[in-house]
């Protein structure tokens, strides 16, 4: 005949007055770490207590319950309830989701204390960057989601730029096959086929520094600083549907113009109007030139010197006749 198995019984769970709870001396947690007691309170005025507190009855010294219940799990979740106490913002009545464990229980309230800590699994980071990615599509703003967890709105938009990066090489980072700063070097491009291709080009290299993984993606754009982009304007370049990628991590010295073709089609209608605008002054013949000088694009108006003897010819012909 089969053994029968033992069931396990859960405490039970009940609303207990604030007034009523007393922290607990068995609690390991000593040291501060983590999210601070005021940021926590915050959290619990917006969203309300998430987890309950694990308490006991207080006995007396015939072990009688006494009405009170000590907090041996759950302190840093007592502290910030008992500070919005001291702030008025939460009545000292006010009932309190518990886990309330048998007194008579041979498990150590110590045991319990460090186990909740030592069994607590932090996120990966990618859940972080998903959640927020999940909250801006449901209709939260940057901002909005920036103040809800009292962070910048700076790291929300770097947290969202991680997600943005092709979902094959999320799988990669999810599974500690990248490191987040070569992850992080991916985000100056949005495009996932040419981020998977590098990756696949270095992922077997000695070599995957994060600027080899940049300039491998932007080696077909023009730096912000380059004459060219200088000449024209940011601005410029943007408002006729340009495209500036940019490194949210580190300096990019004003990032890359994607689209070179539509910066030198900016270039030389600029070019061309300034020129115009010479010609009007009364000159019979104006040259543009664009010329290269140790790997730079140099861009300006210059008349050729052929251009300026004939008409240094013209004017003194003029004068003569």
């Amino acid at each position: 005949m089969a053994t029968a198995v033992q069931k396990i019984t859960l405490s039970c769970s009940r609303d207990i007055p604030f007034n009523k709870l007393v922290l607990s001396q068995s609690n390991v947690r000593r040291i501060k770490a983590g999210v601070s007691v005021e940021d926590l309170a915050e959290s619990i005025a917006r969203r309300g207590l998430i987890q309950s507190l694990h308490v006991r009855a207080v006995l007396d010294a015939d072990g009688v319950e006494t009405g009170m219940f000590e907090v041996p799990a759950g302190g840093r979740r007592y502290r910030a309830l008992e500070l919005l106490v001291k702030q008025k913002r939460l009545n000292k009545t006010a009932p309190v989701p518990c886990i309330v464990s048998d007194a008579a229980s041979g498990i150590l309230m110590e045991e319990i204390s460090y186990a909740e800590n030592d069994e607590r699994i932090p996120p990966h980071p990618l859940d972080q960057y998903r959640a927020f990615q999940a909250m801006r599509d449901k209709g939260m703003s940057e901002e909005a989601i920036a103040a809800a967890f009292l962070i910048d709105v700076n790291i929300v938009k770097q947290r969202l730029r991680l997600a943005s990066v092709s979902s094959v090489l999320l799988d990669v980072f999810a599974e500690d096959g990248m490191e987040l700063k070569q992850l992080m070097a991916f985000t100056v491009s949005e495009d996932h086929a040419r981020q998977e291709q590098v990756w696949e080009a270095i992922r077997n290299s000695w070599q995957k520094e994060p600027w080899q993984i940049k300039r491998m993606l932007t080696e077909t754009t023009v730096r912000a600083s380059d004459k060219r982009a200088v000449f024209v304007g940011i601005d410029t370049y943007e408002a006729a549907g340009g495209i500036v990628l940019r490194d949210l991590f580190e300096s990019d010295d004003g990032g890359w113009l994607q689209d070179v073709g539509l910066l030198d089609r900016l270039v030389a209608e600029k070019l061309k109007v300034i020129a115009d605008e010479i010609a009007a002054e009364g000159w019979k013949w104006v040259i543009v030139l664009k010329k290269s000088a140790s790997g730079a694009e140099i861009i300006g108006c210059w008349f050729a010197q052929e251009a300026a003897d004939r008409l240094r010819r013209v004017a003194g012909a003029l004068a003569s006749g």
